[in-house]
């Protein structure tokens, strides 16, 4: 598809999110918040596209956790989530696995979210039903104070 709505409402990196995560004292990760820029929120299976980079690195799916109403989802179960609404003014809390973490200072975070509108459908056919994609993509520079 060739064009997608864009609504800017907030920021979908989410300021002063950005933290490394700690299993038994040791780094295993980061995590941080992000919030669709939308007027409305949507459920997850509405997701089409996902991607996570950091640092100019795109993260393997497989290293990404989605977390929203107190669960967590990979990135592969989208298109099943059909009965979990993410909320327009809840974070989503995305974390990596990545043994080491990040270092401190800045780091540039992207997220490319893509999402279609379920009730607005752009043709009906017998076979496919297209509907109207949402840009909810964000990037942002965030730091990361170790103590």
């Amino acid at each position: 598809m060739a064009f997608a709505m864009r609504i800017n409402y907030v920021d979908v990196v989410c300021d002063d999110s950005l933290k490394n995560t700690y299993v038994n004292g040791k780094k295993t990760g980061f995590e941080f918040c992000i919030r669709l820029s939308y007027y409305r929120g949507h459920y997850l299976s509405c997701i089409d596209e996902f991607k996570i980079t950091v640092d100019g690195e795109e993260i393997a799916d497989e290293d990404v956790t989605f977390g929203i109403n107190n669960k967590e989802f990979n990135v592969k179960q989208f298109p099943y989530l059909i009965s979990e609404f993410w909320q327009l003014l809840e974070p989503a809390h995305i974390k990596v696995h990545r043994p080491g973490g990040l270092s401190a200072g800045e780091h540039n975070i992207k997220v490319h979210l893509m999402l279609r509108i379920p009730y607005m459908p752009l043709s009906a056919s017998a076979e496919d039903t297209e509907y109207m994609p949402l840009d909810s993509c964000g990037e942002k520079v965030l730091c990361i104070k170790e103590f």
